[in-house]
């Protein structure tokens, strides 16, 4: 058969697109195996048909096609990481024809089928709980079977052979959604590079619906209920010369599914920081805790990479050495509050340093944390205007930056991803929220300037749209904690 060439531009788009985004689909790792069934399409080069023809004397050629064909594909694969799993797979794109009549009066039929293996990386992203987008990209070799036939004096291609074993790539993008943690559907567009047994390459395009399954036991509901008891804090001593010991532990809290080491915790690190760089034989085990909602295995690894976090940026901004310091992640298995509240939940979203104990604080100095002052104020939705009840609250932070002159101001605008529950609930835009966010906290900025005195070289705004939620937003009361102005008041360094 001819040259097959591509008919769907957008899946190089999409390829693309998938693979350059930050974060990854799956929680789980492990075995999972599949089948998908769809639709295969293939552009047949009718002017390469046509001019081939002429070349042996026909003076006039039409062609009719049989470009599409049902296909399926059968894959397994393994999830190394919520980033990253390996897939092989047999596939079976159909089979495809044209006709071509020609003048003086003959035909040419040409049939081709095709099948393989494949071996692809496939990379991935949660949109939400139920829903991520994955992107893949691979090798495939595709065994084409060829079939030729002539009337008239239309001759067979000289070069047409019985079949065609060859090795070439494809890629491709699709959408998941999760019944389970171990069951799921996928609806998916691949691009399969094919070369011909006449020597030909081209492109077929598989639009395909199927299922996978993961191998595992899911969690049961009630065990993500239980609530484990309060952990002892661990301890690591070190050889000291007087009875009396001490030890620290520091409490940082995350946004939801956050990782990120907020602007006021950075400073409580710098406590930690000078206590260790005071005792250079103390060493840290830094803990990483989540609260229960999500998969299990994603809680497990989104505290690791809390713990993680704090270690880099003590490494980092503070010279500690790596050796001092181990970061370890419990996920959602040590909670100190209640997860059916949100204030328990943000409570168990937190970082746990536990010191090492010394008998010596004397003479301990460290700079003082930065104060953060979250505001009640509440905001309707979409609104940035600032209520007059609110007015004394920020009149009490205007004499506290007068009392102090080196102190300057950093004002947070934060909203919510959601407006309404249940049926009625829609999805805000997320450029919105970020205008919305923008103008909350410029409109404190000057209210503090204009109103109070303040000058506007003290003061800063920070905008986060909904990217730092400190709830879910399932209920109304939630969404309106969302919607929030914090003052991070800076002291001189």
């Amino acid at each position: 058969m001819k040259k097959i060439t591509k008919t769907i531009l957008s899946l190089g788009l999409v390829g693309s697109a998938v693979f350059n985004l930050p974060l990854a689909a799956a929680d789980d790792t492990g075995w999972y195996i599949g089948a998908n069934l769809g639709k295969a399409e293939a552009n047949i080069d009718d002017d390469a048909i046509t001019t081939q023809l002429q070349s042996t004397g026909a003076t006039s050629v039409s062609i009719s096609e049989d470009d599409r064909d049902t296909a399926f594909k059968l894959f397994g694969g393994y999830q190394y990481s919520k980033r990253l799993a390996i897939e092989a797979g047999y596939f079976d794109l159909g089979e495809f024809a044209y006709t071509a009549t020609t003048v003086p009066a003959g035909t040419l039929t040409g049939q081709a089928k095709i099948n393989g293996v494949s071996l692809d990386l496939v990379g991935m992203r949660p949109l939400s709980e139920k829903f991520s987008v994955f992107g893949r990209i691979g090798l495939n070799y595709a065994q084409t079977e060829d079939n030729f036939t002539n009337t008239g004096t239309v001759p067979v291609p000289a070069n047409a052979g019985p079949n065609k074993n060859d090795l070439s790539y494809k890629y491709g993008a699709g959408l998941q959604y999760d019944f389970s943690e171990t069951l799921g559907a996928r609806a998916e567009v691949e691009r399969y590079r094919i070369d011909d047994a006449v020597g030909n390459k081209g492109d077929i395009d598989l639009l395909s619906l199927g299922l996978v399954y993961r191998f595992g036991d899911e969690k049961p509901a009630a065990a993500k209920q239980e609530k484990a008891p309060p952990p002892k804090a661990a301890r690591v001593i070190v050889p000291v010369k007087k009875m009396q010991e001490y030890c620290t532990v520091l409490d940082i809290e995350f946004d939801i599914k956050g990782s990120d080491i907020q602007p006021e915790d950075k400073e409580k690190l710098a406590v930690v920081a000078t206590f260790m760089n005071k005792y250079p034989d103390s060493t840290a085990v830094v803990e990483g805790h989540t609260d229960n909602v999500g998969k299990s295995d994603y809680n497990q690894q989104l505290s690791q990479d809390r713990a993680d976090s704090v270690v880099e940026y003590l490494k980092g901004a503070h010279k500690i050495d790596s050796s001092r310091l181990k970061a370890v992640g419990y996920g959602e298995t040590r909670p100190i509050a209640d997860n059916s509240t949100t204030e328990g939940q943000q409570a168990n979203r937190r970082i746990n340093t536990v010191i090492a104990c010394v008998s010596d604080i004397e003479g301990l100095k460290v700079k003082p944390a930065r104060i953060t002052m979250a505001l009640e104020m509440e905001f309707d939705p979409y609104k940035s205007n600032i209520e007059p009840k609110y007015y004394g609250e920020l009149a009490h932070v205007a004499k506290f930056m007068k009392a102090n002159p080196a102190v300057t101001a950093t004002v947070e605008g934060h909203a919510d991803k959601y407006l309404g529950t249940g049926s009625d609930k829609i999805k805000i835009n997320p450029e919105i929220a970020m205008n919305v966010s923008q103008q909350r906290a410029k409109n404190v900025v000057d209210y503090l300037a204009e109103k109070e005195g303040i000058s506007r070289s003290r003061l800063f705004i920070a905008a986060y749209g909904q990217t730092e939620r400190v709830t879910y937003g399932t209920t109304l009361d939630e969404q309106q904690e969302n919607r929030r102005v914090n003052i991070i008041l800076n002291y001189a360094k």
